[in-house]
């Protein structure tokens, strides 16, 4: 019997090309200005880890945004990325120019499965603090009272690795055999059976990860019964 289910963003809740083109789009256009600007001491750390990490040590403000337009171009799972990506979209939702986009199918099952008693959980690459504001402001309304936590890379660690799932399980204290994952993923998948999950994989058309055996597949959130593990 499954008692929480733990949600992939990216190709699975919301479609690719929303967080590829909104979110890494907004980032990219004010990346200078942003690390010109903030004030509150976020834009002067991810100077410095932007400069450790590419090993330009004299690197200016516009170099830095080259260097993290160029590891955002080619989806570099870098933690200063992330930071700067967080706080420029924060600023994005709260003005009104990103929503959260989800498929038709995604908000009417995450309500029935949270009226049902399932606790629902977000792990995805981006950043906890984006996480958050995708379900906050999303086109369908305020889906975050729906969610009870929010994992990223840098709290739960990589998404192929098995450690990492075993770890989310620690944390929301429920035994991986009751823990269903929603990914488009095979890899990610994989991993989570390896750490004792049920795993739904999620394909949708148009989007980019082709199904794989052994995992069972689906189109829509509406063909998912939570209530039984899959086969």
């Amino acid at each position: 019997m499954t008692r929480a289910i733990v949600l992939d963003i990216e190709g699975t809740t919301s479609p690719t090309d929303a967080v590829r083109t909104d979110l890494y789009g907004y980032t990219s256009a004010h990346l200078p200005t942003w690390l010109s600007e903030n004030t509150d001491g976020t834009a002067d750390s991810v100077l410095t880890a932007t400069r450790d990490l590419a090993g330009e040590p004299d690197a200016g403000p516009d170099r830095v945004a080259e260097i993290l337009r160029g590891w955002l171009e080619s989806d570099v799972k870098a933690e200063p990325l992330k930071t700067a990506q967080g706080a420029i979209c924060a600023q994005g939702f709260r003005a009104g120019a990103l929503h959260g986009r989800f498929f038709d199918d995604v908000a009417p099952a995450l309500k029935a499965w949270h009226a049902n008693g399932l606790q629902l959980f977000v792990y995805s690459s981006g950043s906890e603090r984006n996480q958050r504001d995708w379900f906050t402001f999303a086109d369908a309304g305020d889906l975050s009272g729906l969610i009870v936590d929010h994992f990223d890379l840098v709290t739960a660690g990589p998404k192929r690795e098995p450690s990492s799932y075993e770890s989310i399980a620690d944390r929301i204290g429920v035994p991986p055999p009751d823990i269903l994952f929603l990914s488009d993923h095979p890899d990610e998948l994989d991993a989570a059976v390896t750490a004792g999950w049920q795993v739904v994989g999620v394909h949708r058309p148009g989007e980019p990860n082709p199904p794989r055996p052994p995992h069972l597949w689906v189109s829509s959130f509406a063909d998912i019964d939570p209530r039984f593990a899959p086969d």
